[in-house]
């Protein structure tokens, strides 16, 4: 029996193991970008495991919103922190991203034939129990989150905005107005007051982590140049990817192809075949930087240059962590504080109910048979409460079979 989630983020009650262990799962099952994972989680750490609570778990998805970097890593990452302290943190990262990260560069040196099965059916269907999974997301969040008129309100304008201006920029804006939003309108909601989330971070790692990231972005680039060292060359590109992308996901796809193609390390052919194959695995999609690392055309590259990139665009998510929980934490508890972040949670439902038809069915819904199946798996994770791992596994059986 899981222990409640005390209101904010709880103190850490479980150990590295466990997280690790939950992670491992969720980064063998979780399709379907960003969005999705969103979904995946709170379905398994809010409401199953009751981890961190509902108002928490919003507030970690919008902070992590703000920062650049892949969000859903980073609301793992904190949430691993919640449950088990740094340690915590470490092997939430490693038991979500290391599954996709491995397929990625094992599919790089042609061990593995990842992206053969790109088109097959077995990846509609996980595309549509995506569908399924951010409509349960948007359900349960809003019930919770956007239970007023105003917040309702709130959240409707967000995907409104959101679909007409979808944009990363887009994101944090709306977030931005829901919090003044917020503080304006929503002071004297009727709900209890929420203590500041108790995420532990020291103060020491805290100011040294929000020195070290402007420093790696200046410092990486000059040491390159000084030494010519490719291995510091890679791991520079990719940090500087991880610190610098603002909407993750899809997004940093740009900011990797200019730092790869033009110097040679990879060719356009290349650098498509691991697009392609990076559609098919779960986890995030940041985890293509290991796809990058590995098939470089100067060493360090195989599994070296896999581990390098890995690390590189990833680091930034720590780093940038580590600098804003602690502020994060103190904010929500002032009282002026938590009216914002009760019109950010409510912008925060409109940012998942935008993403509910962008991109997420519009990428994965052709025609009724898809419609049916989104039904289908909503009602298996919604009514009758199968775990979501079974229900992707389903959803891509009868992928292969039927679509």
């Amino acid at each position: 029996m899981e222990r409640p989630a005390i209101a904010g983020a709880a103190s850490p009650q479980g150990n590295p193991l466990e997280v690790l262990a939950v992670f491992l799962r969720l980064g063998l099952t979780s399709f379907g970008g960003p969005v999705a994972h969103v979904g995946y989680f709170r379905e398994e750490l809010v409401v199953r495991r009751r981890w961190v609570d509902e108002a928490t778990y919003a507030d970690l998805v919008a902070l992590c919103q703000f920062l650049p970097g892949p969000a859903s890593s980073q609301v793992g990452i904190a949430i691993g922190i919640a449950r088990a302290g740094l340690l915590g943190g470490l092997a939430a990262w490693s038991g979500f991203t290391l599954p996709s990260a491995l397929i990625m560069a094992t599919f790089a040196m042609g061990v593995g034939a990842v992206g053969s099965g790109a088109g097959g059916g077995w990846l509609q269907g996980l595309k549509v129990v995506a569908v399924a999974v951010v409509a349960q997301a948007v359900w349960g969040m809003a019930t919770r989150l956007s239970p007023d008129a105003p917040r309702a309100t709130i959240a409707l304008a967000a995907a409104v905005l959101l679909l007409l201006w979808p944009v990363a920029l887009a994101q944090v804006a709306v977030i931005v107005a829901g919090g003044v939003l917020g503080w304006y309108l929503l002071r004297h909601a009727e709900e209890a007051p929420q203590g500041a989330a108790a995420i532990g971070v020291p103060r020491a790692l805290s100011l040294a982590s929000a020195v070290a990231l402007p420093l790696g972005l200046v410092g990486l680039p000059a040491l390159a140049a000084a030494t010519g060292d490719q291995g510091v060359k890679l791991f520079s590109a990719f940090f500087r990817a991880g610190s610098l992308v603002f909407g993750g996901g899809h997004v940093v796809l740009p900011l990797l192809e200019s730092s790869v193609v033009p110097p040679g390390w990879v060719t356009a052919e290349q650098f498509i075949a691991g697009y392609g194959a990076a559609q098919a695995v779960p986890g995030p999609l940041f985890t293509f930087a290991a796809y990058l690392g590995a098939i470089s055309a100067l060493p360090p590259n195989g599994w070296a240059g896999a581990a390098l990139a890995t690390v590189g665009v990833f680091l930034p998510s720590f780093l940038l962590l580590w600098a804003a929980l602690p502020l994060w934490g103190r904010l929500r508890g002032a009282p002026g504080a938590q009216a914002a972040l009760r019109g950010v949670n409510a912008a925060v439902v409109g940012l998942l109910l935008a993403a509910l038809y962008d991109p997420v069915i519009t990428s994965a819904i052709r025609g009724p048979a898809d419609v049916a199946l989104a039904f289908a798996t909503f009602g298996a994770l919604q009514i009758w409460r199968v775990p979501p791992w079974a229900v992707v596994a389903g959803a891509a059986a009868i992928g292969a079979l039927a679509l």
